[in-house]
């Protein structure tokens, strides 16, 4: 369900990830776990910010059998974040991955009502994970 594109030196457990992605979407995913380098990169040529990111997601265009499309997660931004949020760089890559997944399957919590939101708290209180990117943010410009 998950096809791993591991380019930095995490042993990741992906079989976390894909029981997460099965709530969401029986669709082929593709996850790149890289650094801020090659993220910056990405961010740069796909959204013309010059800057790291902490995730990127790609949908692919809706085909029959076609994936759903491409996650790109920041590892150095995980690792970072979960030691100064004193939780598992696992979860951090969980919570990114679920919050790119919602995108990719249409939510966006910039033009949504807040349901983008109840749906990442969903997932993060039923895989037991810390707070959300978007709970950490509000109130926070």
């Amino acid at each position: 369900m998950i096809e791993l594109d591991n380019r930095v030196d995490f042993d990741i457990d992906i079989k976390f990830l894909e029981k997460i992605a099965k709530k969401i979407t029986d669709k082929e995913i593709e996850l790149i776990l890289t650094n801020s380098e090659e993220i910056k990169e990405l961010n740069k040529r796909y959204r013309d910010i010059d800057k790291p990111t902490d995730v990127l997601s790609f949908p692919y265009e809706e085909i029959p059998h076609s994936p759903l499309g491409s996650i790109v997660i920041n590892f150095d931004f995980a690792k970072d974040v979960s030691c100064k949020l004193n939780h598992k760089v696992e979860d951090e890559i969980a919570l990114l991955f679920i919050h790119a997944l919602l995108h990719l399957v249409g939510f966006d919590h910039e033009s949504d009502s807040g349901e983008m939101r109840e749906a990442e708290n969903k997932l993060i209180k039923e895989f037991e994970l810390p707070d959300s990117l978007i709970i950490r943010n509000i109130g926070h410009p």
